[in-house]
C-alpha cells in the first residue's frame, strides 16, 4: 500500500498545521472533517467528510489509508468516538496511528481531560497498531480562539501567578508529520512544550508590546470563572473539565520544559514573542 495519511480534526487549530506540515513533504493526505469538502487546503490534499458520529463515514475515510493522525473531538463521549475510531482503522488495515492526546495524561490520578486521553492511548496501546503519542502542552493560539483579551485590553483567567511552556500548535504539526513520515517513532510517546514556561501576567506584557495596546491580567476566581463559562451556554462536564486544567496550570504543574521539539524535528519551538508579533493583528481593536 502507497503511503496515504488520513488527517482527522483536519479543520481545527492542530489539524490544520498537520495537515500543512505534511503537505510540505509531499506525501499524500487526506483532510478529515465534517464540511472539509468548504475548508481551505494545501495543493494536493483531498478532503474527505469525517464525522466522528457516523460510523460510514469514518469507514470510507479510512478506506486504502496507511497511516492516521487522530485527534478526537472535544466532547463527552470522546473515548468511545477515540476507540472506536481506532477498531476501525485496524479493519482497514491502517499501520501507524499518531494520536493527539495532553500534557500529564500519563498523570495518576489526573484530571478528567486527562483520564480521557489515557484511557484512549491504551487502548491504541492494546491495538497491534503501531503508534506514536504526543502529549502536548496548551497551545499559543488559545489566546486568540479561548481567551483572547477584551475589547479593553484584559485578559481573564483563574492562573493565579502559574507559569506554562505553551506551544505553538506550528510545532505540534511539525513533529507529527515526522513522527507519521520518519522511522523511529513507533511505540513512544513525546511531552511537547514551548521553549519557556511564563505566567498570564508576562503573556500580557508580551502582546501588549507585539500590539502597542495596553493588556492586562486579571486573576478570577474559580467561581467567578464557572458562572461565565456557564453563562456562555457551556455544557457543565466541559465547565468542570476546563476548571481542573486551569487549576492544574495554577499550580504550576505546566510549567515543563523539555527539548523534544528540536529533538524530533531537528529546529526549536517557537518562542511566545515571536508569535505575539506574527498575530498581533489579531488583538488590534476593529
Amino acid at each position: 500500500m502507497s503511503q496515504n495519511i488520513l488527517v482527522t480534526g483536519a479543520t481545527g487549530t492542530v489539524g490544520t498545521q498537520v495537515v500543512a506540515a505534511l503537505a510540505q513533504r509531499g506525501v499524500a493526505v487526506r483532510a478529515g472533517a465534517r464540511s472539509a469538502s468548504k475548508a481551505a487546503l494545501p495543493d494536493g490534499v483531498v478532503p474527505v467528510e469525517l464525522d466522528f458520529a457516523d460510523t460510514g463515514s469514518m469507514e470510507r475515510a479510512l478506506a486504502g489509508v496507511s497511516k492516521a493522525f487522530l485527534l478526537t473531538p472535544f466532547a463527552e463521549d470522546q473515548v468511545a468516538l477515540g476507540t472506536r475510531f481506532i477498531d476501525l482503522a485496524n479493519q482497514a488495515g491502517v499501520t501507524h496511528i499518531v494520536k493527539m492526546s495532553a500534557i500529564g495524561s500519563d498523570s495518576e490520578p489526573g484530571i478528567q481531560l486527562g483520564r480521557w486521553h489515557r484511557a484512549i492511548e491504551r487502548h491504541l496501546e492494546a491495538s497491534g497498531i503501531a503508534h506514536t503519542i504526543l502529549r502536548p502542552n496548551n497551545f499559543m493560539q488559545n489566546f486568540i480562539g479561548y481567551y483572547p483579551p477584551d475589547r479593553e485590553g484584559t485578559l481573564y483567567l483563574p492562573w493565579g501567578d502559574g507559569a506554562c511552556s505553551f506551544i505553538d500548535a506550528e510545532d505540534i504539526g511539525r513533529v507529527a508529520a515526522v513522527a507519521l513520515t520518519a522511522p523511529g517513532h513507533e511505540g513512544k510517546a513525546y511531552t511537547l512544550t514551548g521553549p519557556a514556561a511564563f505566567t498570564i501576567g508576562d503573556a500580557a506584557r508580551v502582546l501588549s508590546a507585539a500590539t502597542g495596546r495596553a493588556i492586562q491580567y486579571v486573576d478570577v476566581p474559580e467561581s467567578v470563572a464557572r458562572s461565565a463559562m456557564l453563562g456562555m451556554k457551556m455544557p457543565a462536564w466541559m465547565v468542570e473539565a476546563m476548571l481542573e486544567l486551569h487549576a492544574v496550570d495554577k499550580a504550576g504543574y505546566a510549567a515543563v520544559v523539555n527539548d523534544e521539539v528540536t529533538t524530533i524535528t531537528g529546529t526549536p519551538p517557537k518562542s511566545f514573542e515571536s508569535f505575539a508579533q506574527r498575530h498581533a493583528a489579531t488583538w488590534a481593536i476593529a
